[in-house]
């Protein structure tokens, strides 16, 4: 079967010469895998969510239902799959087959599927809150995973090569040093989804919600509330400060240290519009 690519995932390939490379060997990938693994494969997943990744539905050859998934070099993707060997399906999706060399695995399929959005954002807010705390574990050491910091670090590098596109530089300054000071002071360190929020929860048979699509690094457990945040702006707006301690306190975190993290995520987090007016508001009505 003609390997179909999701245009988001082309678009997000031309940014780089290494994602090209990916790009181009990618049908060769899907083919490979296909026989190793012996799946029959549907074609591929091509929504907006789908950007970072190739995923298609798959069956087993004794009828098992599965994912198939394949990610693009991404910086904060690299340890997905050893955040997923680590959570060992609790309450993410389970791993059935890995080839860590071509960042390939074979996934739990949800069914139905369904994502946790169709709720009502307050339900959403406790089943999120319930799975974070399941997530949030000490990995022992030695482990693969990256600290938070480097994320950070990662961030802050990149916003500082777009200086000239900055709106208002004392709020992106005040951003960054946030960037840098909040990971160091965290009350503890366990291991992160870092990009967990209502799109990334699955209806599920094995349990009622499973968790897909981790970027997992070690560090503040606060940081962790912050995308849930973001991925209901329109409400983080309309009552930024509710919504953070609403949020702070299902999961017993302090209100003020998350109104940091959103702050310098809003101020100094790297994008295209440096101009938005909407992100700008916001980010000054919750500088510290």
């Amino acid at each position: 079967m003609p390997i179909r690519i999701p245009a988001t995932v082309a678009a997000n390939c031309r940014k780089s010469p290494e994602r090209m490379a990916w790009l181009e060997y990618l049908p060769s990938v899907v083919e490979s895998l296909t026989q190793e693994w012996s799946l029959e494969l549907a074609p591929a997943f091509d929504t907006p969510e789908v950007t970072a990744s190739f995923v298609a539905p798959a069956k087993r050859c004794d009828g098992t239902q599965a994912i198939l998934k394949i990610g693009m070099p991404h910086f904060e993707a690299q340890s997905e799959i050893d955040g997923l060997r680590f959570w060992s399906g609790s309450p993410t999706v389970q791993l059935l087959e890995t080839d860590d060399a071509l960042n390939a695995s074979l996934l739990e399929r949800c069914e139905p599927g369904t994502s946790l959005r169709d709720l009502p954002l307050p339900a959403q807010d406790k089943i999120l809150a319930t799975l974070l705390r399941r997530l949030w574990r000490k990995p022992p050491a030695p482990n693969p995973f990256r600290p938070l910091s480097a994320l950070t670090a990662h961030w802050s590098q990149e916003t500082e090569s777009h200086r000239k596109r900055w709106p208002d530089e004392a709020l992106v300054r005040d951003g960054l040093r946030l960037f840098h000071d909040l990971p160091p002071t965290a009350p503890a360190e366990v291991l992160l989804a870092t990009d967990l929020h209502a799109g990334n929860i699955l209806r599920a048979q094995r349990e009622p919600w499973l968790v897909i699509d981790p970027k997992p690094f070690v560090g503040d457990p606060t940081y962790d509330a912050t995308q849930h945040l973001f991925n209901n702006f329109d409400e983080l707006c309309a009552n930024p400060l509710d919504r953070i301690h609403r949020l702070a306190d299902l999961l017993d975190l302090a209100p003020t240290r998350l109104q940091h993290w959103t702050f310098a995520r809003l101020s100094a987090e790297p994008r295209t519009n440096w101009r938005d007016q909407a992100t700008l508001h916001l980010a000054r009505s919750l500088a510290p």
